[in-house]
């Protein structure tokens, strides 16, 4: 099983998120993320960028931590780490946001280098309009 279970503490969490960024695949522009997703239960379940040749099938992070911990089962979140080598904090993107908020709801968000936390946000802050299935109704 690829969930493990840490103690709640944001340290945790973001330090999931590093070791993950060290497993992404970003021949092309080298831009590695890191994401670790924690589960209402305390699972953290993490995920890296992985990157393809035409860029379009490039799957982030944010969002391969979110499709695993789905397949696993899980259906309820508290937060996500998101980790970079940059000096500034590095937000999801827009197709980040959408999952995110689609599978998780207003979640903490906190952004991290390799050596500090760069900021902390609502997934509301975030996407503040977001489409969801309510608008289908």
């Amino acid at each position: 099983m690829t969930t493990q279970r840490q103690s709640r503490r944001p340290v945790d969490l973001i330090a999931a998120a590093r070791r993950a960024r060290r497993r992404a695949r970003a021949d092309f522009s080298t831009f590695k993320v890191g994401a670790a997703l924690e589960t209402a239960e305390g699972a953290i379940v993490t995920g890296c960028n992985i990157e393809n040749a035409t860029y379009g099938l490039t799957v982030c992070a944010e969002r391969v931590a979110m499709f695993k911990a789905i397949s696993e089962g899980h259906r309820a979140f508290r937060r996500i780490a998101i980790v970079a080598d940059t000096q500034d904090p590095t937000p999801p993107c827009g197709a980040c946001r959408q999952i995110l908020w689609e599978f998780g709801g207003d979640l903490e968000v906190i952004l991290a280098n390799l050596r500090r936390v760069t900021g902390r946000h609502r997934l509301s802050e975030l996407l503040p309009q977001p489409f969801d299935a309510r608008l289908l109704k």
